[in-house]
C-alpha cells in the first residue's frame, strides 16, 4: 500500500475566469493517482507582488495528501498548469494558473528545481492568511508557526473573496459490487432412502 503524504500547494490565476480556473485545478490536483484534496482554503483577491503592471489573482490554499513523491508532484503540477494555458515567459508576470508546492510532509529540501518548504512561502501573506485558514497550527518548516509569520507582514493588499467559493473535487462513486450470485445447495450425498 502506498504511504500517503500531507502536501500544502498555493494556487493562483490572474487571466482568463480566474475562479474556474481554480475549480479546474482544484479537480486536476483531485484526479491526480493516489491524491485526495482535504481541505480548500476560502479564495482571496491579491494585488500582484513583483513583476509587470498585470491584473489582481486569485489565490487560495489546499492541503492534499498523496502518494507522489515531490518530484511527480512537481511535474504533474506542471503539466496542470500548461492544461490551463500556462506560459512561462516572464518571471512574476502574468499567470493563467500558478501552483507551488507549498510544504510535503515537512521535508526539507535545498534542491534548487524543487526547493522545500517554498523559499518565500513566509514572506507572502497571500499563501499565508489562506493557509492558516484551513491550519491554525500551522508551520513553516525552519521559519516558525505561521500565525507568528502574519504577525511580521502587512496582508492589506490581500482581500477576501466570499463570494467566490472552491468546492473539493467531486468523487467518483465507488462502482456497486454485485451481489454474490445464490449457489443452491448440494445434494446429500450417500445411499437414498430409495435405496434402502
Amino acid at each position: 500500500m502506498t504511504v500517503r503524504r500531507r502536501v500544502v500547494l498555493a494556487v493562483g490565476a490572474n487571466l482568463g475566469d480566474r475562479l474556474g480556473t481554480l475549480q479546474g485545478c482544484v479537480e486536476a490536483i483531485g484526479g491526480l493517482p493516489d491524491t485526495d484534496v482535504l481541505a480548500i482554503s476560502p479564495v482571496y483577491e491579491t494585488a500582484p507582488v513583483g513583476g509587470p503592471a498585470q491584473p489582481d489573482y486569485l489565490n487560495a490554499v489546499l492541503v492534499a495528501a498523496t502518494g507522489l513523491s515531490p518530484r511527480d508532484l512537481l511535474e504533474a503540477a506542471h503539466r496542470i498548469e500548461a492544461e490551463f494555458g500556462r506560459v512561462r515567459a516572464e518571471r512574476f508576470g502574468p499567470r493563467t494558473l500558478d501552483i507551488d508546492i507549498i510544504s510535503y510532509a515537512a521535508q526539507v529540501s535545498s534542491d534548487p528545481v524543487l526547493t522545500l518548504p517554498h523559499p518565500r512561502a513566509h514572506e507572502r501573506a497571500f499563501v499565508l492568511v489562506p493557509w492558516h485558514d484551513i491550519d491554525a497550527d500551522a508551520t513553516v518548516r525552519g521559519r516558525g508557526p505561521v500565525r507568528d509569520l502574519l504577525a511580521g507582514l502587512d496582508a492589506g493588499g490581500i482581500r477576501r473573496r466570499p463570494d467566490m467559493v472552491l468546492r473539493l473535487p467531486k468523487v467518483p462513486p465507488r462502482p456497486k459490487v454485485p451481489p454474490r450470485p445464490k449457489v443452491p445447495p448440494r445434494p446429500k450425498t450417500g445411499p437414498s432412502a430409495e435405496a434402502i
